[in-house]
């Protein structure tokens, strides 16, 4: 039987597609149309599901949406007539586009099934998964575990925002949940805003400040944002919020309680915004902390699994992971709404039309190490890459390998376009940028040259799975780069006492340990671990860095510039290298030298994206 799971209309569409329970395929819309978070119907990730299983869309059994409109548009008239008369202005923008569009999303789905299949009998194939129920179901049943708790958090989906369920074999039950407009997501989107980072994309960046600042703000956030009970529940006072009814996140109040207005996108940062994300970065780990400890002892279950976009927060994972409750933890890499479209499928697959789950793959669990986008074949890059005017050598198998660990071990920035494609916000080594993480400059360099961002944000490592104790506070997989763990003591550069008494963002350029490209100004740094089994390409790469270097630890980023989705084509790999100063670039077989390229090919990159 095969299910096609679809998350379209509001962030992040993409497509997914399984096969008796197996996952043949899944991509996000914006890695196809290069609009970043593309929220449209997504009909080229669908094209390319149909085409990486070799069917056409009458060989498929049900289609599966997301979510429910009628639910959501029930939570948006009642949250506008709780408020009423406030909101008017929201609500006269927001109705006509859910009358004209998003209430009658069955029909518009309808349609462009038609039109893809004329003869495809939607009325009877069409489905429809709750969101959290397929944020669930993308976390649970391609987990290695028999049996689980399930923790979605979000920011809404039709009314709940943090929900509980219980997996079992095929069976995933849904126990309890916390509703609109109660949100830890809404709460840390709001810091975001008003931090000056956009929604829905920028929450990483304030993780990623965190570091930088002390948690001054975080009882005032207590004493006033969220109430927050013993086992984790939570209510907000909603007098400093504003994404009720209004089209901001936060009001007057909100900006009263911290002294001013919210920062300008692009603004200068001070100590204060960082102060703001260690805050509210700590308000979240302490929320997560106490419902995960809390359900632990109600329910009594080894495993852990996670979903829904609070659990790309590696940090707060991290601290669950490290408190000991759960035996196990699983977190799905397409925590977000793109993992909605693969929730869907296996929701209706095995809770709609009761399928077992599939066999365990050689990752250990049945994500096949989230490679599951487009592949390219040797022959189409060459074509390609020709097409596009790039001058490249091709060096077949270990003589692309030695040449890329040679380079890397230079010290040059390298292009890694490998394999399938990763499902998900993360590059995990198959359309990533790559660089010496022993070098002190490396980390300014990527952010500043080549990925043309803010500089503070850090860079993750990948390490050979066999060699992780040694190098990280951390004895386990994370293939998915979603856990956070200190680098080892034995590792780190003692810091002077002029060092260690810098505040802020002079902390950045301050060496903290033998990789310090990877290291964060706390010493932590965002795993992943690389498996031979599920990317032998990626570990032959660390396994010749580390031959020559004596070190298994590389810097791995995604393969885009700032504000640009992540590389999808050789031919966006190449327009991506020739507009940025990445030096080197390999794809498949074939290795590109920056200098031996035609001049008139490079492009002004830096500001071809609108900001993210």
């Amino acid at each position: 039987m095969r299910i096609l799971g679809i998350s379209a209309f509001y962030h992040d569409s993409a497509a997914a597609l399984v096969e008796d329970g197996r996952i043949i395929a899944a991509a996000q819309e914006e890695r196809f149309t290069r609009k970043k978070h593309d929220s449209r119907y997504p009909s080229n990730a669908i094209a390319y599901c149909l085409a990486e299983a070799g069917i056409a869309l009458d060989a498929v059994d049900h289609v599966v949406f997301y979510d429910k409109p009628f639910l959501k548009f029930e939570r948006l008239l009642e949250t506008y007539l709780a408020f009423a008369p406030r909101g008017f202005k929201s609500f006269r923008m927001a109705i006509p586009v859910w009358l004209k569009e998003k209430l009658f999303q069955k029909k518009l789905l309808s349609d462009e099934l038609t039109a893809l299949e004329p003869g495809y009998d939607w009325e009877s194939r069409l489905l429809f998964a709750e969101h959290h129920q397929s944020h669930a179901a993308s976390a649970f049943y391609p987990s290695p575990f028999d049996e689980a708790l399930v923790l979605t958090m979000d920011g809404v989906g039709e009314w709940a925002t943090t929900s509980v369920g219980v997996g079992r074999g095929n069976a995933l039950e849904m126990a309890k949940e916390i509703h609109f407009p109660h949100s830890l997501g809404l709460l840390y989107s709001a810091m975001t805003y008003y931090t000056g980072f956009k929604v829905n994309s920028g929450e990483y960046k304030v993780m990623g400040l965190a570091p930088y600042g002390a948690p001054k703000y975080a009882r005032t956030i207590l004493d006033h944002l969220i109430d927050v009970k013993d086992d984790g529940s939570f209510r907000l006072d909603l007098d400093y919020f504003d994404y009720c009814t209004g089209l901001t996140m936060t009001n007057a109040k909100f900006d009263a309680l911290f002294g001013g207005p919210p920062r300008k996108p692009e603004q200068r940062l001070e100590q204060k915004h960082m102060d703001l994300a260690a805050s509210v970065q700590a308000v979240l780990e302490e929320v997560v902390l106490k419902l995960t400890r809390a359900l632990k002892r109600e329910y009594g279950l080894d495993n852990l699994c996670l979903a829904g976009g609070v659990a790309l927060n590696c940090v707060a994972n991290g601290k669950v992971l490290r408190a000991g409750q759960w035996k196990n933890i699983w977190i799905q890499p397409a925590a977000g709404d793109a993992g909605g479209a693969l929730g869907a499928a296996l929701a209706g697959y095995h809770l709609f039309k009761g399928g077992a789950r599939a066999p365990l793959t050689k990752s250990g669990d049945r994500m096949a190490g989230s490679y599951l986008g487009p592949a390219f074949a040797q022959d189409e890059i060459e074509r390609r890459l020709t097409a596009a005017g790039a001058k490249f050598e091709v060096l077949p198998g270990d003589a692309l390998i030695a040449r890329a660990a040679e380079d890397l071990a230079s010290g040059l920035a390298l292009g890694w376009f490998q394999g399938r494609m990763e499902f998900g916000p993360r590059a995990l080594g198959g359309r990533s940028i790559l660089g010496d993480a022993r070098s002190p400059s490396m980390q300014k360099q990527l952010n500043l040259k080549v990925k043309y961002r803010e500089s503070f944000r850090p860079f993750a490592p990948s390490v050979l799975r066999e060699d992780v104790a040694e190098w990280f506070e951390h004895d386990g997989d994370s293939p998915y780069m979603l856990l956070v763990a200190d680098v080892k003591k034995e590792r780190r550069r003692a810091m002077t006492e002029a060092e260690n008494a810098l505040f802020g963002i002079d902390k950045l350029n301050v060496p903290r340990s033998e990789i310090p490209a990877v290291t964060h100004v706390d010493y932590s740094a965002r795993i992943q671990t690389v498996h031979a089994d599920t990317n032998p390409r990626y570990h032959a790469l660390i396994s010749a860095f580390k031959a020559r270097t004596g070190c298994p630890v590389i810097v791995n980023t995604s393969f885009n510039v700032r504000g640009e989705p992540i590389v999808g084509s050789p031919e966006d790999a190449f327009r991506c290298f020739m507009g940025s100063e990445i030096e080197r670039l390999a794809v498949g077989d074939c290795y590109l030298v920056k200098d031996r390229q035609d001049p008139a090919l490079k492009l002004d990159y830096k500001d071809a994206f609108e900001l993210d």
